[in-house]
């Protein structure tokens, strides 16, 4: 009867240890990831601040926003996923940099409004990630919270943007931001606890937490520090 138990305990033990090591592994390979986007997207906006690109338009954004995530999700499990990722990221990074150029340029403390914005989302990365990820909780009771949330505020974003209301646009920046927060907690309890096996998409939904995270701070603080 021992070896029975002593057999049974030993491949629980093996099945809990490839199973740690698998999680860590996604997430390496998702942070990883994650550092190469967000420069390449850097990169894809200061190349756009400085050839003066004008925005590309709310149209032509969520156009290439849904059909490269779109794209990314179809080929999240080949290499040809890493290469849509990056066109993902990169054009997201083409979109932004005319939203900076135009902080710089119309604020008379665009500056540090945008280094502000930008300590902020990094901080606010950094400390919800090393939360979820040292405390093991469980945030997958979020998932539907989160859904409904960005869905509603997308909604009201469209709204305040066709019907020129900025008050109301404010108030979608402020819920972004929480929503976002949210994502980044569900996303990191996902991957830790074993949820969310593929760092492609992990990468996606971190990345695209980050750039709406930085985008309604940018808002938010732009309208507080508008003279």
């Amino acid at each position: 009867m021992e070896p029975v138990r002593t057999r049974y305990a030993t491949a629980t033990a093996t099945a809990a240890t490839e199973s740690a090591l698998s999680t860590n592994k996604v997430l390496r390979n998702t942070y990883m990831l994650l550092a190469a986007t967000l420069l390449f997207s850097a990169l894809t906006a200061g190349a756009s601040m400085a050839l003066n690109l004008p925005h590309p338009g709310l149209v032509i954004t969520l156009v290439g926003y849904f059909g490269l995530l779109f794209l990314t999700s179809k080929f999240r499990n080949s290499a040809m996923g890493i290469v849509c990722i990056f066109a993902l990221t990169g054009f997201m990074g083409l979109t932004l940099g005319p939203i900076i150029s135009a902080y710089l340029q119309f604020l008379p403390n665009g500056g540090q409004v945008v280094m502000t914005a930008f300590g902020i989302t990094g901080a606010t990365f950094v400390g919800l990630s090393a939360y979820a990820i040292k405390s093991g909780r469980d945030f997958s009771f979020m998932g539907g919270f989160l859904t409904i949330g960005i869905l509603g505020a997308f909604l009201l974003g469209l709204i305040a943007i066709f019907f020129n209301m900025p008050t109301l646009s404010l108030a979608v920046s402020g819920m972004f931001v929480l929503a976002m927060g949210g994502l980044i907690l569900f996303q990191t309890s996902e991957i830790v606890r074993g949820g969310e096996t593929n760092y492609i998409m992990a990468t996606v939904t971190l990345f695209v937490s980050i750039y709406n995270l930085f985008t309604s701070l940018l808002h938010i603080l732009g309208v507080m520090g508008d003279e």
